[in-house]
């Protein structure tokens, strides 16, 4: 990572220097490209004041922190830094994520566990037991259970069918052919 440190109203101090440079170094790790970076370390009154402006990988960051304590300031302001790139690197990954899954869904490929991950996301999957009787007293559970679906086995198809609540108040039922 390229850096400038400056200082102002302050002794310059290798000290100072090497600190910031070993602390710059840790977002090498988070950047994909190589960044530059602007560090104006100042004094004002009792305040010590660090300020970062980070430009690069398609970032542009700045922050400005003040302390009693330049080491203190330093820190801070790497925090927030630190905080404003993993926010940013978050939202591009999301936005790259949404474009994938709106393509995949154009192109209607199927079988895949990214699409069997986002369908579980979307539909609400409820397990039930469902029991052998018939048709009227399915109907009758209907009346006592206030449910809009009961699912259940029919006891002289033994098939599964479904009796559900249409929106006039009258009941209706799914049953399976052949």
């Amino acid at each position: 990572m390229q850096s400038s440190i400056t200082f102002k109203n302050i002794d310059p101090s290798k000290h100072f220097k090497s600190y910031v440079q070993n602390k710059l170094d840790r977002f090498d790790k988070l950047l994909d490209n190589p960044a530059e970076t602007k560090v104006v370390l100042s004094v004002e009154k009792l305040r010590h004041i660090a300020e970062i402006n980070l430009t690069g990988d398609k970032l542009n960051i700045n922050a400005k922190e003040a302390n009693n304590d330049m080491h203190a300031a330093i820190d801070l302001v790497l925090d927030k830094i630190e905080k404003q790139i993993k926010k940013s690197k978050e939202k591009t990954k999301q936005r790259r994520s949404g474009f994938k899954k709106s393509k995949t869904n154009n192109l209607m490929a199927e079988g895949t566990a990214f699409q069997e991950e986002e369908f579980l996301k979307q539909v609400k999957v409820r397990n039930i037991e469902y029991k052998p009787m018939g048709v009227e007293e399915a109907v009758m559970q209907m009346d006592i259970v206030n449910n809009t679906f009961l699912v259940f086995t029919n006891a002289e198809t033994d098939r599964v069918n479904v009796l559900y609540r249409r929106n006039d108040g009258h009941l209706g039922l799914i049953q399976p052919t052949t």
